[in-house]
């Protein structure tokens, strides 16, 4: 059987994630530790006890969720499991850097401290209220660029995320991604959900973000991952640290192309997948691009016994 490890994006966050693994796992407890101290506060006090508004902000979503995956990733390895068990890791948007944290690309603190600065600069790449996402269900990629293409008006409209073969994510100006969802519609769609979001992802008007991620990530070391990623913005397989910091960069302005990356692990031999971390979205996600491709959630203390069970 060959596997990959994927790992979630934004939105997957609960309070109280992880905290069933730290108190089971000494090594996922370091991992909070780690990352409160790479931030200089006590994130995991947010995500264990905190209100869902606070931790639901970009800024604090983001080292979270990865903070989350790398736990349930220590807790694997604690019961004997290794990331090379897997052919490829992968993650929907900021999950990538947690692949990248799981691969040995780069270190959590590292790691965390970018997704701070990813998410802050997110946030102030354009005014709260002039951006907007939606969520067109029932339309394939082809359809929902042509919508984007008509709605733009001048205006930025694009498709963000090609999450599955159901669902395709718009992002833009409010405006326009409003017209998006009006149009998807009469085209067809069988809903248009605009996002509860706090700006427009993965489009041109988060350019000034990619800029700060530029700089950001020219700082840090990033090594050759112990397994190769499979990058949002090629859907393909890459390794070579230079290149991976180019995608990261890309990534910001970039389509999310979840669902050609999945296709791809297909065509690789790819027949299960471990989705590391919290939620079960992406295994969702899997479930409706390849049926034959077995999706399994690892994000509590019985999920890592069973997963590792299975395998003895």
């Amino acid at each position: 059987m060959t596997r990959a490890f994927v790992f979630p994006g934004q939105g997957a966050q609960t309070i109280g994630m992880g905290k069933a693994l730290a108190e089971a796992y000494p090594a996922a407890q370091a991992v909070f530790d780690e990352v409160d101290e790479a931030l200089g506060e006590k994130l995991s006090d947010l995500i264990w006890n905190g209100d869902i508004a606070d931790l639901t902000l970009t800024q604090n979503a983001q080292p979270a969720l990865m903070a989350t995956s790398m736990a349930a990733m220590r807790a694997l390895e604690a019961e004997g499991a290794a990331v090379t068990d897997a052919a490829f890791v992968a993650g929907h948007s900021l999950g990538e850097y947690s692949a990248l944290a799981a691969a040995g690309a780069l270190s959590v603190a590292d790691t965390a401290r970018l997704l701070r600065t990813r998410g802050q600069a997110m946030q102030s790449a354009v005014p709260v209220g002039e951006g907007a996402m939606a969520a067109i269900l029932g339309l394939d990629l082809e359809a929902v660029r042509a919508v984007a293409e008509e709605a733009a008006q001048g205006e930025v409209c694009q498709a963000a995320n090609d999450n599955d073969p159901t669902q395709v994510v718009v992002s833009g100006a409010k405006a326009a991604v409003e017209r998006a969802a009006e149009i998807a519609k009469e085209k067809g769609a069988k809903r248009a959900v605009m996002l509860p979001v706090s700006a427009p992802f993965h489009c041109a008007l988060m350019q000034p973000a990619a800029d700060v991620m530029a700089e950001a990530l020219a700082a840090v070391e990033i090594k050759a991952p112990a397994v190769p990623l499979i990058a949002n913005v090629r859907a393909e397989a890459v390794s070579d640290p230079d290149l991976i910091r180019q995608l990261l960069v890309e990534q910001v302005t970039g389509s999310v192309r979840w669902r050609e990356s999945v296709q791809y692990m297909a065509t690789q031999g790819v027949t299960e997948t471990w989705e590391i971390g919290a939620g079960k979205a992406l295994s969702g996600m899997i479930r409706k691009i390849d049926r034959a491709i077995a999706g399994k959630a690892v994000g509590t203390p019985d999920d890592v016994q069973n997963v590792v069970k299975s395998e003895s």
